[in-house]
């Protein structure tokens, strides 16, 4: 979640998100760097029209999420000027719009939209996609990475999901005991510390290691690499290792996560009447600080 802890010039209708295509290769920028790549509404839905145009473009053969600036993601917008909670988005799942709703109704709705419903969307995605991660990756960020097939992180990277701190059991999209072995994910959670690219490296969880100066050269080689292998061919090996990790409960497992992450909202709300039990983005940096 996002640590920022001032307020930069701030202007609502800015893009959030850029895109390009170069040698057959879409890159997906996430942009409020001043922010820390905080994600609000208005940076998910655009982050899905970006993927649903390099799935749509034939040129495209892999797609590349990245961060500007100093971090990847510091996780879902919990206190910057554009936090948009509260706003109705047009949808791309089935659900209803989550705005007018009451009680529990309200963030169940907009997370199984734009949390749960999105991620599993772009875990779909038919093209390889490969994340790009330096500096922070934190609670919502590891969601983003972590729908992607592979991950490239800087030397100085680092992964956290500290929302344990709110009482609540992991992030929406609940991976961890799949990007990390059960016993490594317990501790992941229960301690709430930063993980190294190093480390997440030796769990499986990261592919390669890079720098932030050779980190885009180092992720468009083996971007194109990939993009050499058949259309087709990638798009069912995907299918197929995804349907695996289902099979072994991925998805099951997540449906219930889910529902036990929303009955803490729902117990936070009527214990301090705060579904994030009392932290707003400065407190929950000020702890992530201490872990330092």
């Amino acid at each position: 979640m996002s640590d920022a802890t001032d307020t930069p010039e701030f202007d609502y209708d800015a893009p959030t998100v850029n895109y390009k295509v170069e040698e057959g290769v879409a890159y997906v920028t996430m942009n409020r760097p001043q922010f820390h790549n905080a994600q609000n509404g208005k940076m998910t839905y655009e982050l899905d029209a970006a993927f649903k145009a390099a799935v749509a473009d034939d040129s495209v053969k892999v797609i590349v999420l990245r961060g500007e600036g100093k971090h990847f993601s510091a996780g879902h917008d919990i206190g910057t000027p554009g936090r948009d909670v509260h706003l109705s988005q047009d949808r791309v799942t089935m659900w209803y719009d989550h705005a007018n709703k009451e009680g529990g109704e309200y963030l169940y709705v907009r997370e199984a939209e734009a949390y749960l419903g999105m991620c599993r969307r772009w875990r779909e995605i038919p093209k390889p996609t490969i994340a790009a991660v330096q500096g922070a990756c934190i609670a919502g960020g590891l969601m983003l990475a972590w729908v992607c097939d592979l991950i490239v992180a800087t030397d100085d990277a680092y992964f956290s999901d500290p929302v344990v701190r709110m009482g609540i059991p992991g992030v929406e999209y609940f991976a961890h005991p799949f990007e990390l072995n059960p016993r490594i994910a317990k501790e992941f959670l229960f301690t709430g510390e930063k993980m190294s690219a190093e480390r997440a490296y030796q769990m499986g969880m990261v592919n390669r290691i890079s720098t932030r100066e050779t980190l885009a050269e180092d992720v468009k080689a083996l971007a194109q690499k990939v993009g050499q292998m058949p259309r087709l061919g990638l798009a069912l090996t995907k299918q197929v290792i995804n349907h695996v990790e289902d099979l072994q409960g991925k998805r099951t497992g997540m449906d219930a996560a889910f529902a036990w992450h929303h009955f803490t909202h729902a117990h936070n709300d009527l214990v301090s009447g705060d579904k994030l039990g009392g932290y707003d983005a400065k407190a929950m940096a000020r702890e992530n600080k201490k872990d330092s």
